[in-house]
Parts: structure tokens; C-alpha cells; sequence
């Protein structure tokens, strides 16, 4: 047992993750909603870390997250976590109107200090990580479930909406639907899917085109992405399998530049970002900590 703890915690700093058990593990900064944080204490945090530090004060009184962004991913697997059933993507008068005057004054404290980090050009690396999430078995990152398709099809499988994108396996990817198929949402008529690729246990994540599905059509959610410029600040691996293997698809050295499109989860933070592979579009995951700081506004979600 004591050998096991000590691979845990290992784990946590090779990752970059502050490992902590108890109910305060749920939450980024447990007692944001109830004292003025300080700038020194936040500066112990890392850039990206922040951002979902303010959006959980607005979390806390269920703020709708748009589905598929990274503050999405990373609430909804909280279990205090319940979003206001009144709400919409652009009405959020709820939440906002719940926040009492330290919580107003952390959210603006925290975007005064990522402002700081961003004039100087830091993510602040040697800062504290995000948190390990609660339900660390789960292999799939959140967001992808079980989607009922008619079996005996075989389908094609391209690692971005398009038939012209990289497909793996020497470009022969294809999904059986007689085994178990994960949806993540559609995205220009293509389902984004995880589905084990062989018997191995390997698993890839890529999309299936809509109209080559026969039966009926699973009820998933349509998807927006960031699509923000990022580079590679950590050479690192793109692999299309954050489920377990973390198969490389390419390399991505130091420099390179991808197009960030949100962040999933499972043990570790995924960005999932776009490149090429061979001139041809390719869409996969890069552990988030190999990207560059976002220089988006600091705006909730």
C-alpha cells in the first residue's frame, strides 16, 4: 500500500498535478467563495490553472458552461457540480447574480493576475496544476458515451471531419459496430467517436461520417471549438489514443505551431489540437502542459 501511495503522488508531480484527498480535492481553491484571495497566493498557481479557478467561483452557482469547452469537460465531472436548469449559453443572469462581493473580487483578482503572466509571456510552469480529477479510473476522457448504432457496419475513421484528413492505420482506420462505440458530439455531419481499435486494447479517437451510418442516428451535441493558434512550448507525441496506449500519430517538436481546440479529461488534462500529418489534416491530443499560454480574453468558459 505504502508503495503504491508513493507511485501516486510520484505521478502527480511528474504530471504537474497537486494530488490532495478529501473533499477539498473536488475544488481548485476550496475557500474562494468565502475570503479574499491574495495576488502573492495566486502567483503559486499555473497560468491555465487559473482559468478554471475563477470559472469554478461561477460553477458554484451553476453557470452552463457551453458543451464541449474545456470548463465543461472539467465541471461536469465534479459532483457539487449541478448547472442552472434556466439557463442558456448566453443568458447567465443566475449565476452571476448569485456571486457575492469576495467572489466578485477573486474572479477580477485572478484575471488581474493572468494578465500579468500574460504581459510577461509565462504560464508560470513551476506553479500548481490542476487538481486529479475524482473518477481517475475512467480510461475515456468525460464527455464520450455509449452510442447504440446498428451492427455488422464497418466504417471508415479519419481523424478530422473530413475525407481528405489523415486516416491512421496506414489509412485503413475502420470502426465495427458490433463492438462498443463512444459519442462525443457532430461536428459538420461527422460523429466525433472513441472505439476500441483491436483486440490489443488499444483505442482510437476519430470521426465516422454521418451519412454512411445506417439506422438510426445517435442524439449527441453539436460542437464548437476554440480554434485558437498555440505552440508546442514541450515536444511531445500527437496521439489519437488518450484512452490508454497513447499511440503516437507524430511527432510535434519544440516551435511547432497547432490550432488548440478545447481540453478533455481522463487522468491527465488533454489539449485536442490540429496539424498536418504529411500535408493532410490531422486532428489529436497533446498533454496540455506541452502548449504554449492562451492569449484569449479572459472571458467565463
Amino acid at each position: 500500500m505504502r508503495k503504491l501511495l508513493c507511485l501516486i503522488l510520484a505521478l502527480g508531480l511528474v504530471l504537474g498535478c497537486t494530488v490532495t484527498a478529501g473533499a477539498d480535492s473536488l475544488y481548485i481553491i476550496p475557500d474562494s467563495n468565502t475570503r479574499q484571495l491574495t495576488w502573492a497566493e495566486l502567483w503559486d498557481y499555473q497560468y491555465d490553472t487559473l482559468k478554471y479557478a475563477f470559472n469554478e467561483i461561477y460553477a458554484r452557482h451553476g453557470y452552463k458552461f457551453e458543451t464541449g469547452s474545456p470548463c465543461y469537460n472539467w465541471f461536469t465531472q465534479m459532483p457539487w457540480y449541478t448547472p442552472n436548469a434556466s439557463e442558456s449559453s448566453t443568458n447567465h443572469h443566475e449565476s452571476y447574480s448569485q456571486c457575492s462581493k469576495i467572489e466578485n473580487y477573486n474572479v477580477d483578482l485572478i484575471k488581474e493576475v493572468r494578465k500579468a503572466m500574460r504581459a510577461m509571456g509565462t504560464n508560470n510552469p513551476k506553479g500548481k496544476g490542476m487538481p486529479t480529477p475524482p473518477d481517475s479510473r475512467v480510461d475515456k476522457p468525460r464527455g464520450f458515451s455509449f452510442i447504440n448504432l446498428k451492427a455488422g457496419q464497418k466504417l471508415p475513421v479519419y481523424s478530422a471531419p473530413s475525407a481528405a484528413s489523415f486516416r491512421a492505420n496506414n489509412g485503413k482506420a475502420l470502426v465495427n459496430t458490433n463492438g462498443a462505440v463512444y459519442g462525443y458530439g457532430w461536428d459538420s455531419g461527422w460523429i466525433l467517436m472513441l472505439y476500441e481499435a483491436n483486440a490489443a486494447g488499444q483505442y482510437r479517437v476519430g470521426y465516422i461520417n454521418g451519412n454512411s451510418i445506417k439506422g438510426t442516428l445517435p442524439n449527441l451535441p453539436q460542437l464548437s471549438w476554440a480554434r485558437e493558434s498555440r505552440q508546442i512550448v514541450t515536444a511531445t507525441n500527437l496521439t489519437d489514443d488518450p484512452a490508454l496506449t497513447g499511440r503516437s500519430m507524430t511527432y510535434l517538436p519544440a516551435g511547432a505551431w497547432v490550432t488548440y481546440l478545447t481540453t478533455m479529461y481522463n487522468r491527465t488534462a488533454w489539449a485536442y489540437v490540429e496539424t498536418t500529418i504529411n500535408g493532410q489534416t490531422a486532428r489529436g491530443f497533446v498533454p496540455e502542459y506541452c502548449l504554449s499560454i492562451s492569449m484569449l480574453d479572459d472571458n467565463v468558459g
